[in-house]
């Protein structure tokens, strides 16, 4: 017969896979990418912007292969039809919360004509790129504070460190009913022709059932419900799901859009392992782009050569998308901190609720 054992909680998240991650364990382990926040703290403000870019040149100009993969569309993303169709990113990719989607695209739009005068008149219009959850527990969602000066303001601030938990985008984000937000992680793949590939993940976490939670495989959630129902106002352990999550994966491989796509889907299986059934209200969307070619927008200009990966060489690119998911779901989890924000409604990081866990031998 097993006994419980009780043990504090790790001060970081368990190691998710056996793949290692790269030198940061985050998304800007794939060369070339960086990634920006402009957060707001003050009082029943709790949002913010994130950004993702491809690499450090224009967008419009160079655009990057992308895919991406609906798990549950309950969402109000912006840029996702023609991404689909054309399979190529002309952005940075931008995360905030559901009403600022909007303001967040007029100042992609903004940039990009400054950038490029003739965008629009000789060049192609742009098609911007904006992701978002539902920040309303913790944000005054209905004052619409987000703006061109804060998009410009995480593209400055964009570089290989990524802060994560309650910064840019995932300010006012919940996960499992405690504190969610922005979490990253990365893996290292080894392909059977002998090539090493790196997949990077970033998520914007804002979903599931506190009773839902799993991690590294143990069941959390019956425990963290059981806390949170004595908890605080805005500390909610029953009722439906309502939140929703982005991840984004990037990767170094030569992928096709097609392929991407199939990678793309791969987040799912990260997902799942934290314990999410991708709820009817909860807006759950992957989208993938790959670094190793650019696609320029001068329809004379050369095309790049590009020896494509096998699809028949992809799995470990599969199992790395699922492990980086899933860790950074976890890292999103373990670096959050307390916020109180509109009405008094308040999130605490998981490892306040939960303080120490327990193992069956």
């Amino acid at each position: 017969m097993s006994s419980a054992v009780t043990a504090q909680a790790p001060a970081v998240p368990p190691r998710i896979g056996r793949l290692r991650p790269g030198p940061r364990d985050a998304i800007t382990d794939v060369a070339g990418i960086a990634v920006g926040h402009a957060t707001l703290a003050d009082g029943p403000i709790q949002t913010g912007v994130t950004v993702i870019l491809p690499h450090d040149g224009d967008p419009f100009r160079e655009r990057v292969p992308a895919a991406v993969h609906v798990l549950n569309g309950f969402g109000k993303s912006f840029g996702l039809l023609q991404l689909e169709e054309l399979g190529v990113i002309e952005t940075p990719i931008a995360l905030t919360n559901t009403f600022s989607v909007p303001a967040v695209a007029a100042a992609q739009i903004r940039a990009t004509i400054a950038a490029n005068p003739k965008c629009g008149r000789s060049l192609p219009s742009v098609n911007p790129l904006v992701l978002e959850c539902n920040d309303g527990i913790l944000n005054d969602i209905q004052a619409l504070v987000i703006g061109d000066d804060h998009y410009r303001a995480a593209i400055a601030a964009a570089g290989p460190s990524v802060p994560q938990g309650a910064v840019g985008a995932g300010r006012g984000m919940s996960c499992f009913g405690v504190k969610g937000g922005i979490g990253t992680a990365s893996r290292i793949a080894a392909l059977a022709n002998g090539a090493m590939a790196t997949v990077g993940a970033l998520v914007l976490a804002n979903f599931g059932r506190p009773d839902q939670l799993i991690v590294a495989g143990q069941s959390w959630g019956e425990r963290l419900a059981e806390r949170l129902r004595g908890g605080r106002r805005g500390e909610e352990a029953d009722g439906p799901e309502k939140g929703s999550i982005i991840m984004v994966l990037a990767t170094d491989a030569a992928l096709d859009s097609r392929q991407l796509r199939r990678l793309a889907a791969r987040a799912g299986a990260g997902l799942a392992r934290t314990g999410s059934v991708y709820g009817h209200g909860s807006g759950d969307i992957a989208l993938a782009i790959s670094t190793a070619y650019r696609l320029p927008l001068d329809r004379l200009a050369e095309m790049p050569a590009v020896r494509f990966v096998a699809d028949g060489l992809l799995d470990p690119l599969f199992q790395a998308a699922a492990d980086a998911v899933e860790q950074a779901i976890l890292n999103a989890l373990w670096a959050a901190e307390a916020v109180t924000g509109r009405d008094g409604n308040r999130r605490r990081p998981l490892l306040d609720l939960l303080p120490e866990l327990e193992s069956h031998p």
